[in-house]
């Protein structure tokens, strides 16, 4: 799928079939956390790198659902919770009331500070519909992590890599494993891709099959 296809699957299945944003984004987080918990060992500590928007937001989601599986989990938002809009400031607020940890970076130092070789890393940090490189904190964050050798997850794509294209940044998230959600997106058949991606699985999202056949999905 390429990136506007993305757009246009979740725009179809809330204004015409009547599906939420916040239950497409619960079972898209839901069903990575399910992802991450048959893949991780039950004594890793998970820490989530959470960005602006509705990829930021499945992370507060994946949090809430890796922590009812029985993991150790808590959150690093590059963005204070409070000033995330939609969808994404909803599920935040369900993080927080749930006490789930979250820290807020907005400097290197504090970044330093909470990406360390302790935990599973998951990237929620920039979605389908970023363009170019990670840019300031965006740029530290990936390149702490890349540093440290814990697992690392990315959602949806790696932060950095082009949804379309497949081209990575010259700061690209060095995923593991990646979870995208309804289907492959185009730029994964770029063998550049390849070792940034990792191993790809395919998450639903509960969009009606007769929506995903228009976009020739199934």
């Amino acid at each position: 799928m390429k990136r506007d296809e993305v757009r246009q699957v979740d725009s179809i299945a809330i204004n015409e079939y009547g599906i939420s944003g916040l239950v497409l984004m619960e079972n898209a987080g839901r069903g990575a956390a399910e992802r991450i918990a048959a893949w991780c060992d039950r004594s890793d500590a998970v820490r989530i790198l959470c960005g602006p928007g509705n990829n930021g937001g499945d992370g507060y989601v994946i949090a809430r659902h890796l922590e009812l599986l029985g993991f150790a989990v808590d959150l690093v938002a590059l963005v204070p919770p409070e000033k995330l809009s939609g969808d994404a400031s909803a599920n935040a607020m369900i993080a927080q009331r749930s006490g789930i940890p979250i820290v807020t970076a907005e400097s290197v130092s504090e970044l330093e500070q909470s990406i360390d070789g302790n935990h599973v890393l998951v990237d929620c940090l920039l979605g389908t519909g970023a363009k170019g490189a990670p840019r300031g904190l965006y740029h530290d964050a990936v390149r702490l992590a890349n540093a440290t050798d814990r697992k690392r997850v990315a959602i949806d794509l790696p932060t950095g890599l082009d949804c379309d294209t497949g081209q990575p940044s010259e700061m690209t998230f060095r995923a593991d494993l990646t979870i995208t959600f309804v289907a492959a997106k185009d730029g994964f058949q770029n063998p550049d891709a390849a070792p940034f991606l990792g191993h790809v699985e395919t998450v639903g999202i509960g969009v009606p099959r007769v929506l995903l056949r228009r976009f020739g999905v199934v």
